[in-house]
């Protein structure tokens, strides 16, 4: 079970919000979500956890570009919303680099000039699906000091459990009532 909500600044504290993410299919997608919740060029945080599994924190302020926490990166690249978390930035990849070039095949699944396979397409998906979550590691990844200047400083950060993270985060910030209001 997935859980969303956007926790917006403002000049009375924090507001919180769950969102859907439906519609959000990439990282830019999540940061304009972000923006429209912000009051001004205030930060607003995104929070995503998987029940029990992993959890994300995202901050956006203003147009700079978003700073990005996930508890367990493997993990998270075996969930659709983790992937929109899991750039090639973050996981240190270069964008297009060697781990992509097993991606560029033809619509068929076949690279140029190679006979069509037996496989299923179906099979086809979830082995890119495998690959990318191999390219993920164990673990968290990020930035660890992105809820330094609210009072979580990042061996804190690393130290919180999936079961309880965005509680824990809420706590830091001082609105765990208006978190758990939405969820």
């Amino acid at each position: 079970m997935y859980f969303a909500a956007l926790l917006a600044r403002t000049e009375d504290g924090w507001e919180a919000s769950d969102t859907e993410l439906d519609e959000v299919e990439t990282l830019a997608d999540l940061a304009d979500l972000a923006r429209e919740a912000a009051e001004d060029d205030e930060p607003v945080l995104v929070c995503i956890e998987q029940e029990g599994v992993w959890f994300g924190v995202v901050r956006v302020e203003g147009e700079e570009d978003p700073r990005i926490f996930v508890s367990d990166a493997a993990a998270a690249a075996r969930s659709s919303y983790g992937e929109i978390l899991l750039t090639d930035e973050l996981l240190g990849r270069e964008p297009g680099g060697e781990e992509d070039l097993d991606l560029l095949v033809d619509l068929d699944g076949t690279e140029d000039g190679e006979p069509p396979s037996d496989t299923e397409d179906d099979e086809d998906e979830v082995g890119v699906s495998a690959q990318a979550a191999g390219t993920a590691p164990a673990g968290p990844v990020g930035d660890v000091e992105l809820l330094a200047d609210f009072g979580m400083d990042g061996t804190a950060l690393l130290s919180l459990t999936s079961e309880d993270a965005l509680t824990e985060i809420a706590d830091a910030l001082g609105c765990t009532d208006m978190l758990e209001a939405v969820r």
